[in-house]
């Protein structure tokens, strides 16, 4: 087994464990593989140990990526901050976006989602921890936006993404999360995602409600930016 596979099964054994700790089924928490700085053959390894979804925060990057595997079987996500002038290569070549965090984002990909393509797959990012450095909507500012974007055409609003504060304290991580899933109880809209949890606190993630976990590190290993 290759170290990217052996991984893979670590993580996919947290994630059962997690659900098995928060009394809920282990197939109710869906694994992103965050693939970003990671080359095409590490992704490819992934692939081959049955992984499917993968995230990437850059636009260029991934779209390199995506042409270079060229493999219908995988489903790109794009998960990092989108600008204005990227939101048409996103709109055509990605599956999910759950980093839009203003209504402008959102129509620019609604305008620009290609007809012969299923709705773009779409979750809005909401800042958890109130940092002046995060990106996502304050959560007052949410519900009016998710109604918003839930109007527009070729988009398929699917819930909520978050990038709390890091930190080790088991409690501080729930407490953060804990207001995703509070926004999503407490909205009158059909949302079936909450994408939060990485590889630091999946758990604490998990047992809050998270049906997505968004996994870098514990799969592929420390990133080497350059």
């Amino acid at each position: 087994m290759t170290t990217i596979a052996a991984n893979l099964q670590a993580v996919r054994d947290r994630i059962r464990a997690a659900c098995i700790a928060a009394r809920r089924p282990p197939d109710s928490v869906r694994l992103l593989a965050v693939s970003k700085t990671w080359p095409a053959a590490a992704v490819r390894e992934a692939a081959a140990a049955g992984q499917q979804a993968f995230g990437e925060n850059y636009v260029q990057e991934g779209i390199d990526k995506i042409a270079a595997l060229a493999d219908p079987a995988l489903e790109w996500h794009f998960i990092g901050p989108l600008q204005s002038n990227k939101t048409r290569a996103v709109a055509e070549q990605f599956a999910w976006v759950h980093s839009i965090d203003r209504l402008k984002i959102a129509e620019r990909l609604s305008a620009q989602r290609p007809d012969n393509l299923p709705p773009l797959q779409v979750c809005v990012q909401v800042n958890v921890s109130g940092e002046a450095s995060k990106s996502g909507c304050l959560p007052e500012e949410a519900t009016a936006l998710l109604h918003a974007i839930a109007a527009l055409p070729r988009l398929q609003l699917r819930g909520l993404m978050a990038i709390p504060e890091p930190t080790d304290d088991p409690a501080r991580q729930r407490e953060q999360f804990a207001v995703l899933r509070r926004l999503r109880d407490n909205l009158d809209l059909e949302l079936d995602t909450l994408s939060m949890g990485m590889s630091h606190d999946l758990e604490a993630a998990i047992a809050e409600g998270a049906t997505l976990v968004r996994i870098g590190t514990a799969i592929f290993g420390e990133r080497q930016y350059t």
